[in-house]
């Protein structure tokens, strides 16, 4: 099987940790994974906002860079819900005012994209994943992964696989955090609120670290944890999955 990483702007822009934990992971597991140096944003911003025409040429190049593949893997709900659910609209769109007539045809024929617990719990039949993480851990689940892509209960069969780890409920789990992209600079306060309750939730809990499957979400939720010095850490759930018992305390090997 031919995988190929799509590691999202945000991840390549601020958390390169995340896409090297993915690759780790999946080595780890036997998959060759291949990072294609051609792939940009995935267009979710612009269709998000009401740009389809602009989004176009972010969905040729998201097909163009990874052809070939069997699989595409991504650490971001978010971004797998746009590849999904929103580039067949970015087709037809690109097809009806001629800017690219051959895009639908390019996405019905480019390989699925998972979401990384989809692909772990799915396609390679794992939930043990023989990671070490000795702390006490409590998981937001994302809304694009809950409600775009309908994960489940995938990241907690994987969380609670972890070796010494432990898994604490969030109250209002399934609330959204507030970030949204760009419903956070359009809607500041609202957007702030949310996440100010979404970090007294998580301080409620006592956990040392949050953990979610979109860093977007984490960077907000986790901007609120810092600046109220709640000692809580934010984790990509990537980052605990490649953490093994080689590493030291609390930092992913």
């Amino acid at each position: 099987m031919r995988v190929a990483l799509m590691v999202t702007c945000v991840n390549d822009a601020m958390f390169p940790g995340t896409g090297a934990a993915v690759v780790r992971l999946l080595r780890r597991l036997g998959v060759e994974v291949d990072f294609p140096q051609a792939q940009t944003c995935c267009g979710q911003p612009m269709v998000n906002t009401g740009y389809l025409d602009e989004a176009v040429p972010a969905v040729r190049t998201y097909v163009d860079a990874f052809a070939g593949y069997d699989a595409v893997v991504t650490p971001s709900g978010s971004c797998a819900g746009s590849a999904r659910h929103q580039h067949a609209l970015v087709a037809a769109r690109g097809a009806e005012n001629g800017k690219d007539p051959g895009l639908p045809a390019a996405v019905a024929a480019a390989p699925p994209t998972y979401e990384l617990t989809e692909f772990l719990v799915d396609v390679l039949g794992v939930t043990d994943v023989g990671a070490y993480f000795p702390h006490t851990v409590t998981y937001h689940p994302t809304c694009h992964s809950l409600r775009m892509l309908g994960v489940g209960d995938r990241p907690r069969r994987l969380l609670e696989a972890v070796r010494g780890l432990r898994l604490v409920e969030l109250p209002g789990a399934d609330q959204c955090c507030g970030f949204g992209g760009t419903f956070a600079l359009k809607n500041s306060d609202t957007s702030v609120a949310m996440g100010s309750d979404k970090a007294r939730h998580v301080r409620e809990t006592g956990a040392e670290v949050l953990v979610a499957g979109d860093n977007s979400c984490l960077m907000h939720i986790g901007g609120m944890l810092s600046r109220e010095r709640s000692g809580v850490r934010v984790m990509h759930l990537a980052e605990i999955l490649a953490s093994t018992e080689g590493a030291r305390e609390g930092v992913p090997a």
